[in-house]
């Protein structure tokens, strides 16, 4: 057997090393599926080059997977945050219209304007948290 065949391949699969300990790996779980979610799941698989339970163990391992749940929350923070940000421009229209009938700029504006900084960074935010998703 020469050294590059002891080694292993280059490129392709790995096997996970053994764990160690009492109890490695011991834990099982089982998923239902239909049919159409079988074929699916076999044809991401086949694409992969990779068993069906390996598939499912690397998605469900990956840190980047955002959850329905996460999703949710972020798309709620949205919505909450325009209407911050409806609020933030009746102020500011408010503060228009007060400048122009008056001739003079008020001091609270300032206030108004760190309010709508404070909103614009929670929005950007929000939508860097949906775009993960």
């Amino acid at each position: 057997m020469s050294d590059e065949a002891a080694r292993g391949p280059v490129f392709g699969r790995r096997r996970r090393a053994n764990a160690d300990g009492e109890g490695s790996r011991a834990k099982r779980y089982v998923v239902k599926v239909t049919p159409e979610e079988d074929l699916a799941l076999r044809s991401r698989a086949a694409v992969r080059d990779v068993t069906v339970a390996r598939l499912l163990f690397e998605s469900a391992m990956d840190a980047g997977i955002v959850t329905a749940a996460e999703r949710k929350q972020a798309i709620v923070m949205l919505f909450k945050l325009q209407r911050q940000m409806a609020s933030v421009a009746n102020n500011a229209n408010q503060i228009a219209r007060y400048a122009n009938t008056e001739g003079r700029f008020p001091a609270e504006a300032t206030s108004v304007l760190a309010e709508y900084r404070a909103v614009v960074a929670e929005i950007r935010e929000a939508m860097a948290a949906v775009n993960r998703t």
